[in-house]
C-alpha cells in the first residue's frame, strides 16, 4: 500500500493539533490546582490563626470517612482517605497554626505545601495527648449544614479513641467554620471574580437570540443549553437545573419546563457556576419584544428601574463592623427614607402605588448560599454574625412595582449579583 506525502503531512498535522489540545488541557488543570493551593496556603497563614483565637479553639479536628467527606473537604485540599482520616489544626502559639493530616494522603494534597506532617489515623490519640488542647472544635451544627460534617458515629468514635477527658473538651466549631470560609484572601477574590464573569456571560448569552427563538424555544431548552456550557467549561453549579422562568401579573408562570417562550414574556434566570471551589449565585432578566416593538414597555422598564434604585441603596448602606441583623435594620431604614415600602414577608406585597421590597442578602462563596454572615431573614443564626471586610454577599432583592400595561398589577423584579464587602 502506498501512502502519499500529503496523507503523511495531514496525519502529522492532526497529531500536532492533538498535542496542543492535550497540552492546553494539562495547563488549565495545573493552573486551577495552583490557584487552589495558593488560596489554601493563604487562608491557613492569614485567616486560620485569627478565627481560631477569636473562637477560643485550641485544636480543630475535621473527620472524614471514605465515601462520606466533610463539607470542608475541598477547602482542606481533598486527598485519599482509606478508611478514616483527619485534618487537624492546632494553635501552639506564635503566628502560625500547625496543620496535620492523619489518614489522608495523595500526590495533590502532599504537593500542595499546606500541611506540616502526614501520618496514620492510628496516631490520633497520641497526637492529641501530646498537645493537650483545652477546647477541641468539631464540625457539629444545628443551623449551618456546611459546619455539620461530623456524623453521630464519627462523634462516638472520636470519644472512644480520645477518652472521657478529651470528650469533655469537645465544642462546636460552627462559628469557626463560618468565619474561616467567609473571610476571604486576595487569591480567593481573584478566582471569585473569574467565576462571576463566567456566570453572567453564560446567563446573558442564554437570554439572547443566540439561544432563544420566540415561539419555538422552551424554558427547559434554555436551561439545558446552560447545563451544556457548564460541561464545556468544566464548571460545577450549586443549582441542579438553572431556574429559567416566566413571570406575569399573577407571579411565576413556569420554571424550566416545556413552556414555549412567547413574545411579550418577561423571563428571569436564577443560577450560578462553580469554579475552583467558588460558587456564584445571580439573576438576570429579559423582555421578549413583541412584533414591531423596539424598546421595553414603559411600565416594565420602570419596574426594573425601581429595583435598580433599591439595589443602589443597599450597596451604599452595607458596612462592616456591625451584625448582619443591625445592617438589615439600617438597610430597611434607608429604603424607607428613599420612598420604598418594606414588605411584612416574602411575596406579601401591597396594592398601593409604592414599590414594595424585601431583601435576602445571603452570604456566597463556596456554595451559592455560603455559610458566613447573612443579611437574610431565612438565616436567623447568621443574622447575629458580624459583617467583616472581605465577606462575599449576594446583593439579592425582590421589588414589586405596578405596571400600567398589566392593568396596575405588580411585576416582581428579582435582582441579584455577588459583591465584596470592603
Amino acid at each position: 500500500m502506498k501512502v502519499s506525502a500529503s496523507s503523511i503531512f495531514q496525519l502529522l498535522f492532526l497529531l500536532f493539533l492533538l498535542s496542543l489540545t492535550t497540552q492546553s488541557y494539562s495547563q488549565e488543570a495545573h493552573r486551577r490546582w495552583r490557584k487552589m493551593n495558593q488560596i489554601r496556603n493563604d487562608k491557613f497563614d492569614l485567616i486560620l490563626p485569627e478565627v481560631m483565637r477569636e473562637n477560643d479553639i485550641d485544636m480543630w479536628i475535621i473527620m472524614n470517612r471514605e465515601g462520606n467527606f466533610d463539607p470542608l473537604y475541598p477547602d482542606m485540599g481533598e486527598g485519599y482517605v482509606g478508611s478514616t482520616g483527619y485534618y487537624i489544626f492546632t494553635d501552639r502559639g506564635g503566628d502560625r497554626i500547625e496543620r496535620v493530616a492523619l489518614g489522608i494522603s495523595g500526590y495533590l494534597l502532599e504537593q500542595g505545601g499546606a500541611y506540616d506532617y502526614f501520618g496514620s489515623d492510628l496516631e490520633l490519640k497520641n497526637f492529641v495527648e501530646e498537645r493537650d488542647p483545652q477546647r477541641i472544635g468539631l464540625n457539629i451544627s444545628t443551623s449551618i449544614g456546611g459546619a455539620d460534617g461530623l456524623s453521630h458515629s464519627g462523634y462516638l468514635e472520636l470519644a472512644e479513641i480520645l477518652g472521657k477527658k478529651y470528650e469533655d473538651r469537645f465544642v462546636s466549631a460552627e462559628k469557626l467554620a463560618s468565619d474561616f470560609r467567609s473571610r476571604r484572601v486576595a487569591s480567593e477574590i481573584a478566582v471569585y471574580g473569574e467565576a462571576c464573569e463566567l456566570s453572567y456571560t453564560i446567563t446573558e448569552r442564554a437570554l439572547s437570540n443566540e439561544v432563544i427563538t420566540p415561539g419555538v424555544t422552551t424554558l427547559e431548552d434554555v436551561a439545558w443549553w446552560m447545563k451544556e456550557q457548564l460541561f464545556k467549561h468544566n464548571l460545577e453549579s450549586s443549582f441542579g437545573m438553572p431556574s429559567v422562568y416566566i413571570t406575569g401579573s399573577w407571579g411565576i408562570v413556569a420554571t424550566s419546563t416545556d413552556r414555549i417562550i412567547q413574545r411579550g414574556d418577561v423571563i428571569m434566570i436564577d443560577w450560578g457556576v462553580g469554579l475552583m471551589n467558588m460558587y456564584t449565585d445571580m439573576k438576570r432578566m429579559a423582555y421578549v419584544l413583541q412584533e414591531g416593538e423596539t424598546t421595553v414597555p414603559p411600565g416594565i422598564q420602570n419596574a426594573f428601574d425601581q429595583a435598580v434604585k433599591v439595589r443602589d441603596v443597599i450597596k451604599k448602606t452595607i458596612k462592616p463592623g456591625k451584625t448582619a441583623k443591625e445592617v438589615e435594620t439600617t438597610v430597611y431604614e434607608a429604603l424607607t427614607a428613599a420612598g420604598f415600602n418594606k414588605m411584612k414577608g416574602f411575596n406579601k406585597y401591597t396594592e398601593g402605588d409604592v414599590t414594595d421590597v424585601i431583601i435576602g442578602c445571603h452570604s456566597v462563596g463556596n456554595w451559592g448560599h455560603g455559610i458566613g454572615p447573612s443579611i437574610a431573614f431565612f438565616n436567623p443564626v447568621r443574622l447575629g454574625y458580624e459583617i467583616k471586610p472581605s465577606n462575599l454577599l449576594s446583593i439579592e432583592l425582590f421589588a414589586y412595582t405596578k405596571v400600567p400595561e398589566w392593568g396596575g398589577k405588580k411585576l416582581r423584579v428579582p435582582l441579584e449579583d455577588d459583591a465584596l464587602v470592603t
